[in-house]
């Protein structure tokens, strides 16, 4: 899993941008897998480990309504988790977990569903930056097993992103170089 993360800090350092990370059920397993790869202080600014709902809320601004009406296990809570924790710590791009690692269902959702996120300077076709990503997870295994499984679905959204980014900026840059 460690090259997930090891890849994920190049292509940031390359960028010069900056990652943080909200949890809920991994409990700071991701921020433990980033901070394991020698120079992650470049690029890494910090972490919310935000186990309990209030703090969902209060210390990463997910809307109380929606927590309320949803619970904490849902992807609109998992991508305000990751736009909330970009803000707080000011980093280019934000990433969050929250779902249910088991042993019991929680908020009327069965172990195993899982919501990651990625809050970045997206650009979108209007040429506006902003708006995040959310992948839904439906995972088997004990508690570990999803804990883990978590994590490296979490770091290979990211990557996803930076590299289909890389990708777009080296074409429109092939694009101009070529006369195009």
């Amino acid at each position: 899993m460690n090259s997930l993360a090891v890849d994920v800090l190049r292509l940031l350092t390359a960028r010069g941008e900056t990652l943080a990370v909200a949890e809920s059920l991994t409990g700071g397993l991701v921020a433990a897998e980033v901070t394991a790869v020698a120079g992650a202080s470049k690029v890494f600014r910090g972490s919310v480990t935000a186990y309990a709902t209030d703090l969902k809320r209060d210390v990463l601004g997910v809307d109380g309504t929606l927590l309320a009406a949803r619970g904490a296990v849902d992807p609109q809570v998992a991508a305000q988790m990751a736009a909330g924790v970009r803000k707080a710590l000011g980093a280019d791009w934000g990433l969050a977990t929250t779902g249910v690692a088991g042993p019991e269902p929680q908020d009327g959702q069965p172990v195993g569903t899982v919501f990651v996120a990625v809050d970045g300077p997206f650009e979108e076709a209007s040429g506006e930056f902003g708006g995040g990503k959310v992948a839904a997870l439906r995972l088997n295994g004990d508690r570990a097993e999803i804990r883990r499984e978590s994590v490296r679905s979490v770091l290979a959204l990211l990557l996803k992103e930076l590299a289909s980014e890389q990708i777009g900026n080296e074409r429109a840059q092939d694009t101009e170089q070529n006369g195009g």
